[in-house]
């Protein structure tokens, strides 16, 4: 059976610019969009988004794989064209705790992972835990150390499954923005520094031999770094060739490619420059979720043109009455006084919106918008005021005119990017 990640690292290795884009949500709608086709399907999930305590999802990993291998078969994709990761495994969840306690959480949900089927694997232990010292830097060999340990977790567990799936592929490293975006605007960012790149790897592979876990190493396909890339609640950093022109050029001497965090809203060109420099896993959630609220907003406006105020969904009203009753999704992301809170709730490029819709009030919102645009017919002169990047698609007939084929077309079209991206047709 092929692997498409390792394909990827041969590609990139002999100087092709393929890559594969990292889908970062577990909103359905985004799934199923992305869940299509025949190319291979990257779908990873967070520590804190999917763990054995149910994460913010209340999600377990086992929970999290029927959920997507769901959606994936009633799309018609290949099941070993699908591919399943796990994000930041590692203490963070359990960063307040203990040392040992909170290693010990770590180790269960990767076992969980393992168990549960994802093969592709990024260990993060590179917080600071209970007894460590809050003023100082965690120390980077006592982080390898503790990412062996884990590797070890998974290794073993690997080993009893009966039924064994591919081999563990690992990712290694945590220089990343913040994830979902910064919380605070930046002037500047800095690109991951060769020689901290090249330190970093050289004490995780001697926590690695030491822990005799040489077949893991081997199987290290990618390193996290920082290429320059972010955005937050109002400000995207673009992709910079020249400034990580080093940092490319050191994978040219590894075994590794790159794996780059919050590359959302980077431009197509920007995406395909990445792969280009060997930052070929490329990482991307809150941007789908934007474009799923963007067109399901547009679709309300459309809405509230057409039916008497008493038929409306009032999905957008409903989605922030939802935000304001459970502020902690957004709270510490989102500052300013209320105006400012207001629109950030609605129009952040951090999109904290994501974590509402599975809110039933907005659930069932949802659901009478898109019944009621089923009863009526979509003017073209709407449809081109509130999205005329989809009209001219409906105009020749290639995007159906109904509602639910709009919000897979604003979806696609950033899925679209991170393809031309991947491809490997670079010129």
């Amino acid at each position: 059976m092929s692997d498409p990640l390792h394909e990827i690292v041969l590609a990139q290795k002999r100087g092709e610019a393929r890559g594969i884009a990292s889908i970062c949500s577990a909103h359905p709608w985004v799934l199923r969009t992305s869940l299509c086709g025949a190319e291979p399907v990257l779908v990873e999930a967070t520590c804190n988004q999917v763990n054995q305590y149910g994460g913010y999802t209340g999600m377990t990993p086992a929970d999290f794989v029927h959920f997507v291998r769901g959606i994936a078969a009633e799309n018609g994709l290949p099941a070993e064209r699908l591919i399943l990761g796990g994000d930041h495994l590692g203490p963070s969840p359990w960063q307040d705790h203990p040392v040992e306690l909170a290693m010990s959480q770590a180790a269960e949900m990767v076992q969980d992972y393992v168990l549960a089927g994802f093969t592709k694997i990024h260990l993060d232990a590179s917080m600071r835990l209970g007894e460590d010292d809050p003023t100082r830097p965690l120390d980077p060999e006592l982080s390898a150390r503790r990412t062996a340990r884990l590797a070890r977790v998974a290794e073993e567990t690997l080993a009893k499954v009966s039924q064994r799936p591919q081999e563990l592929k690992y990712v290694i490293g945590s220089e990343v923005p913040i994830p979902g975006g910064a919380t605070e605007h930046k002037e500047s960012i800095e690109v991951t520094n060769v020689e901290d790149a090249r330190r970093t790897l050289e004490v995780m592979q001697t926590a690695f031999v030491e822990a005799k876990l040489e077949p893991a190493w081997e199987r290290v396909i990618a390193f996290v770094v920082q290429p320059g890339v972010e955005f937050g609640d109002k400000f995207i950093f673009e992709y910079d060739s020249d400034a990580a022109r080093d940092l490319a050029r050191y994978s040219e001497s590894s075994p590794f490619i790159y794996e780059v965090h919050s590359t959302d809203y980077q431009t197509r060109e920007n995406l395909r420059n990445l792969v280009h420099d060997h930052f070929a896993i490329l990482k991307v959630g809150p941007a789908l979720t934007f474009a799923f609220r963007q067109a399901v907003f547009a679709l309300a406006m459309m809405e509230s043109e057409l039916l008497p105020l008493a038929r409306r969904s009032r999905l957008i009203e409903t989605l922030e009455a939802a935000m304001q009753h459970e502020p902690v999704h957004w709270k510490k992301y989102y500052h300013g006084d209320e105006r400012e809170l207001a629109f950030a709730r609605k129009y952040s490029l951090s999109d904290r919106a994501r974590y509402y819709w599975r809110d039933k009030g907005v659930q069932a919102a949802l659901t009478k918008l898109m019944a009621n645009l089923d009863e009526v017919s979509l003017p073209l002169s709407l449809i081109n005021q509130f999205m005329p990047e989809i009209y001219p698609g409906i105009r020749s007939g290639a995007i159906a005119n109904s509602a639910n084929k709009i919000v897979d077309q604003h979806i696609r079209s950033v899925l679209d990017d991170y393809s031309y991206a991947c491809s490997g047709d670079y010129k």
